[in-house]
C-alpha cells in the first residue's frame, strides 16, 4: 500500500465514524421521518395534513437514497 492509499481510508467517508453516522441518519429518515416526522409537521408546525403526508414521503425517498448510495460503495453490506 502506498501512503496515498492509506490516507484516503483514513479521511472521508471510509471511516467508521462517518459510517456509522449515515447509517443512522439513513435509518432515522427512512423509519422516523414518515410516522413521527408527520406527525410534528402537523401537530406541531400546523402544517395542513396532505403537505406533511408529501414531507414524510420525501424524507422516506431521501433516506432509501442514501441507503442505496451506502451498499453502492459498500461502505455497508447487506
Amino acid at each position: 500500500m502506498t501512503e496515498n492509499e492509506d490516507y484516503e481510508n483514513v479521511s472521508g467517508i471510509y471511516t467508521k465514524f462517518w459510517r456509522i453516522t449515515l447509517v443512522v441518519i439513513s435509518m432515522l429518515l427512512i423509519f422516523v421521518g414518515p410516522t413521527y416526522g408527520v406527525y410534528a409537521l402537523v401537530k406541531i408546525v400546523k402544517l395542513d395534513y396532505f403537505a406533511s403526508i408529501g414531507a414524510g414521503i420525501v424524507l422516506f425517498v431521501v433516506g432509501m437514497a442514501l441507503m442505496m448510495f451506502l451498499i453502492r460503495k459498500k461502505l455497508i453490506t447487506v
